[in-house]
């Protein structure tokens, strides 16, 4: 009955009728949460489960339409204005003041290829903005969670998003690729989710914490953006107003009391191809350019020098020439030789120590799980920053061991975790996973091929 109903709303949104879609689904909803499962039939559960979430992510999608944008750039972000906007505002006409200036200053060095590469995909300009509240627009800056660049990615959604990076590159530094990303990125949330806020706080925590804010919302789903501010994690609930704040006074900076400073101007370049080896200094000495201006224009160069593999390396406009010109005169960098000392070879190699994430349970102590684990109290104290021996039933603790049988355990995660979008299918996934549907369908205890958006699949990996 509930699923004739999502039909009956599907068909509704479809001829226009939203707020009657709405209705049904609401009816839906009901409907499921009335579901009788005294006897906690896992089956019964798991299913009442899967239509509450199919529910609520129908909900979020008809409420998202009202103002989606896809190609389109006017109000494509509703620029809201109410307590939480009205902070940030405050913190950047006040003590963030500076920030805010120096940030807008160096902005003009990025924002026009950042502006360029959006409108070829067809996302916003305003997002254009988005580094200034993420890194402000520099592009070295390194947050606590090892967050790298323009776009503050971290290592993993660098990789999903294809940012090399290798001893000798880190492309997260590399403001255009960083950007294709980005908007790669942003370009997937908003397939997920529909509507530019929601994709921002997503952006900013991951789409995982804002589904399962999203499947927390019960009866009360979701009517816009501010219904779900209350559940994000503090850092992203600032994220959404701080990036509307920003808009505001780019828009009207004197309605706010901001003499915004002149741009910085982007350094006009040109790409040479390097085959060998050469450090930056030396390329700068032989073209007669400051090496400061050659590592400004290749940050990704984690040593300042080209790797073996190859490098296209911009170079200032007109200086291509020059380069190509003197490059075989530039001598290729060899890696400078390391003393070694002699050191007495152990009978006996020291075995690896392993951290295993341990949630107490009634009746543990440090003693028990220190002889469980084999290794002291002392040491689950210094690796779980404990004062005393004193320990809670719930508490999570890092204990170092060097047992194999506990690293085994570590490894024994066989699995990745992915999130449906628009036009996924069972099998268009499992081809691209490289395994089974019938696989599939067993590991996710699927009782058919049909997905919904956002529905969230283990996926095992290979080897």
């Amino acid at each position: 009955m509930a699923l004739e109903l999502c039909k009956l709303s599907q068909d509704l949104w479809a001829d226009g009728d939203k707020d009657g879609a709405i209705k049904v689904l609401d009816d839906a909803y009901s409907l499921v949460l009335s579901v009788d499962n005294q006897e906690e039939d896992p089956d019964i559960t798991q299913q009442k489960d899967d239509l509450r979430f199919l529910i609520s992510k129908r909900i979020l999608e008809i409420h998202a339409s009202r103002f989606r944008t896809t190609k389109g750039f006017k109000n494509a972000i509703p620029l809201t204005v109410n307590k939480f906007v009205q902070k940030e505002l405050d913190l950047f006409t006040g003590k963030e003041r500076d920030f805010f200036m120096a940030s807008y200053r160096r902005s003009g060095k990025y924002r026009p290829m950042i502006v360029k590469e959006l409108k070829k995909a067809g996302l916003p300009q305003e997002l254009s903005w988005l580094p200034l509240i993420e890194s402000g627009f520099k592009i070295r800056a390194l947050s606590r969670a090892r967050a790298l660049g323009l776009w503050q990615f971290i290592p993993s959604t660098g990789y999903k998003f294809g940012l090399q990076r290798n001893i000798w590159i880190d492309e997260r530094l590399d403001p255009e690729k960083s950007t294709k990303a980005a908007i790669a990125y942003m370009t997937e949330l908003h397939e997920i989710f529909g509507d530019w806020s929601t994709v921002l706080a997503a952006y900013n925590c991951g789409e995982g914490t804002v589904l399962k804010a999203i499947d927390r919302q019960k009866i009360n789903y979701l009517d816009n953006f501010w219904d779900l501010y209350q559940r994000l994690p503090r850092e992203t609930a600032r994220y959404v107003p701080r990036f509307i704040a920003t808009l505001l006074i780019i828009k009207d900076p004197g309605r706010y009391g901001m003499n915004l400073p002149e741009p910085d101007s982007p350094i006009p370049y040109e790409k040479i191809r390097i085959t060998k080896q050469v450090q930056l200094k030396d390329i700068a000495k032989a073209i007669g350019v400051s090496d400061l201006v050659l590592e400004e224009l290749n940050p990704s160069l984690r040593h300042r020098v080209t790797p073996e593999a190859g490098f296209d390396l911009k170079v200032p406009r007109t200086y291509g020439r020059v380069l190509l010109a003197r490059l075989d005169e530039i001598p290729k960098w060899t890696p400078p030789k390391t003393r070694y000392r002699k050191v007495k070879r152990r009978r006996h190699p020291t075995k690896k120590t392993y951290i295993v994430k341990h949630r107490v349970k009634k009746g543990e102590s440090l003693s028990v799980l220190a002889k469980r684990y084999h290794t002291t109290t002392k040491a689950i104290r210094r690796a779980s920053r404990l004062k005393s021996n004193k320990i809670m039933v719930g508490q999570l603790l890092k204990i170092p061991t060097r047992s194999t049988r506990y690293a085994s355990a570590r490894k024994a995660k066989r699995t990745r975790t992915y999130v449906v979008k628009r036009g996924d299918t069972l099998w268009k996934i499992a081809k691209r996973y490289n395994v089974s549907v019938s696989k599939l369908r067993r590991i996710n205890k699927l009782s058919s091929n049909c997905l919904f958006i956002g529905q969230r699949l283990s996926i095992p990996r290979s080897g």
